[in-house]
């Protein structure tokens, strides 16, 4: 549980700092035989800083419910 916690932590650090990006997609918008007219088209993907701070509050639980389950196994 600790490891999975880690991990939930990290993937909020890092949403926390980039808050999106973009895909990139290749269109056709002519197409007359031979000659074939592409664009790039791109897509942004965008998420609140708020979802990383409640992964990492999240992801810390994880580890601190870890860290009890190891203490209560051991006493």
């Amino acid at each position: 549980m600790r490891n999975v916690g880690a991990i939930v932590i990290m993937l909020g650090i890092v949403m926390t700092t980039l808050t999106g990006f973009n895909t990139v997609s290749r269109t056709k918008v002519v197409d007359l035989g031979v000659v074939e007219i592409r664009k790039n088209v791109e897509s942004p993907v965008y998420w609140s800083p708020v979802t990383g701070v409640v992964l990492i509050v999240v992801g810390a639980m994880l580890v601190m419910a870890g860290n009890k389950k190891e203490y209560n196994d051991k006493g």
